[in-house]
């Protein structure tokens, strides 16, 4: 079998997951491959009675993740909210293969995602063959996660049309989905419920509904509180993601780490580490994200025409890419950065002198 590019949370953290199964002897909702506890443990990372030692796949506010994982044990269905690069999508995919072992029910909210991807389509050659059965039904991702009790998970719900999304509404509410075509319904099975995400960064979404809104637990995630907190969390994701795409480079140096996301956080904070210069911000979010995207482009060019060891100038095309998104207004706030931040800083002079070359 070929080696998969991306692998499923379930697949890539099997091992994790089984070990949790085992050791776990608390009371587990219904249809719930693992307790709250356990479901916690999993994302959050820990040691299991049995010396087992679990990765932490989000690195943030523990009470954040209880909330969200303590709304899912009630019938209430889960928002996640935050800007882009929160980890909105990651931590979606962890809690749907911890309490289900499937994340792949999965909608992608687009402008022109039909209320048929979240209620159901149809088998037109069986359609016209049969008329409406319920052979010809082409099932959702919601509709078979409520068949089967399991968590149905919905990214970028406010890119979805807003008549599209009240399609949740009865969903939601009423635990069923009506099926008019044959006078019948799916009514949802313990354990059925609905993750959603959204960023309020935007432009140009649709908003929710008051009447679905309600419907929802929203839960912010909230950006690194600190440097080292951030550093961390790239640090982490660029080795998983290096391994994965076996990329013949060592590992990059935690210093180069620390200074991309010092100054994602500069920029995006308009204020120097140290409080002492304002700085204009620019007009994207520089996210975690996109902070994880610099490294391994850099990682790349390192390894494919460098000798393999990541420095300032294979950091320094991913940099401007990340930081100028508008070519006019981003240009000045760059140039500006480099002149009265970089350049002033002794040990960044090669990474001054790297993103300069690419500017002139």
């Amino acid at each position: 079998m070929p080696a998969l590019l991306r692998e499923h949370a379930e697949q890539q953290f099997a091992e994790e997951l089984a070990e949790l199964v085992k050791t776990d002897k608390r009371q587990r909702p219904p249809n719930w491959k693992l307790s709250p506890w356990a479901v916690a443990t999993y994302l959050l990372g820990g040691k299991l009675e049995n010396g087992f030692t679990v990765s932490p796949k989000y690195i943030g506010s523990r009470r954040v993740i209880e909330i969200a994982i303590a709304t899912l044990a009630t019938d209430r269905a889960l928002l996640l909210l935050g800007v882009p690069g929160t980890a909105k999508t990651w931590v979606s995919e962890h809690l749907a293969a911890a309490i289900s072992g499937d994340s792949t029910l999965l909608i992608q909210g687009t402008a022109g995602t039909a209320e048929e991807s979240i209620r159901y389509g149809w088998n037109y050659a069986l359609l016209l063959a049969e008329g409406p059965s319920e052979r010809a039904i082409t099932p959702s991702p919601v509709m078979t996660a409520m068949r089967m009790g399991k968590l149905a998970r919905v990214e970028e719900l406010t890119r979805i049309p807003a008549d599209v999304q009240d399609t949740l509404i009865t969903i939601l509410s009423e635990k069923t989905l009506p099926i008019p075509e044959l006078d019948s319904e799916v009514q949802a099975v313990k354990g059925f419920n609905v993750i959603a995400t959204a960023n309020n960064r935007d432009k140009g979404v649709n908003e929710l509904s008051s009447a679905l809104r309600r419907r929802f637990n929203t839960v912010v995630l909230p950006l690194p509180a600190t440097l080292d907190e951030e550093v961390d969390i790239v640090r982490r994701r660029v080795e998983s993601l290096g391994r994965a795409l076996e990329l013949p480079a060592e590992p990059p140096a935690l210093e180069e780490i620390r200074r991309i996301v010092t100054i994602f956080r500069e920029l995006r904070g308009g204020v120097t580490g140290d409080g002492k210069t304002k700085l204009k911000p620019p007009s994207g979010t520089l996210s975690t994200a996109e902070a994880i995207s610099v490294v391994n482009s850099g990682l790349a060019l390192a390894a494919h025409f460098g000798d393999g060891k990541m420095r300032a100038h294979d950091m320094a095309a991913g940099l401007v890419g990340a930081v100028i998104k508008d070519p006019v207004q981003d240009r000045i706030v760059w140039q500006e950065y480099l002149e009265t931040v970089a350049k002033e800083r002794k040990d960044w002079k090669d990474l001054y002198r790297a993103c300069k070359d690419l500017n002139e």
